[in-house]
């Protein structure tokens, strides 16, 4: 049996991210981490992310984290992160094996690159659950489809507790993964 790997996405440090965004990727990050899941990301290097926040606060609390780097360079992450060298640029394809790797993704806020994950994660049916209240694309798409395939809503709740419950609930019927 495997652990749970959950993609946690959203905005990054360039679009001047709230203080109180930065706490919900810390609980989120810590959430992930007591719960046993892999926790994937996509680090940014030139600019802290709620996805990288989220990571350092998992690694914090124990947890396992995988990182998704873009360009050719190994990153100095300053984590513990496994990482994945994918020698592509930000919003150049470096999008789908991260979010392929994911059982779930969880996101917090988001922009475009949000966007273009959350509808990677549509297509290849993996389940999206948003914090709401957090702006971006997560509050644009909560309860919505993607698309007239209607393959799945996107998932809203109001809390890092919640989101977490919700998304391990949704991967219980799969098999082989553990908690």
């Amino acid at each position: 049996m495997r652990k749970i790997q959950i993609g946690v996405i959203g905005s990054m440090a360039d679009v001047k991210i709230k203080d109180s965004l930065k706490e919900i990727a810390k609980k989120l990050g810590k959430e992930i981490a007591e719960n046993g899941a892999i926790l994937v990301f996509g680090f940014e290097g030139d600019f802290d992310s709620l996805s990288t926040i989220a990571a350092k606060e998992a690694e914090k609390f124990g947890g396992q984290t995988l990182a998704f780097v873009w360009g050719s360079n190994k990153a100095n992450l300053g984590l513990k992160s496994l990482e994945v060298v994918t020698g592509q640029e930000r919003g150049g394809g470096r999008e789908f094996p991260l979010i392929l790797t994911c059982d779930v993704i969880i996101a917090i806020g988001g922009g475009s690159e949000s966007l273009n994950e959350m509808a990677i994660a549509y297509q290849a049916r993996i389940p999206i659950v948003v914090i709401k209240g957090t702006g971006g694309w997560s509050d644009k798409l909560v309860n919505k489809f993607l698309d007239e395939r209607k393959r799945f809503k996107i998932i809203g709740v109001k809390t890092v507790k919640e989101a977490l419950k919700k998304a391990i609930s949704i991967l219980k019927i799969k098999k082989n993964i553990k908690k």
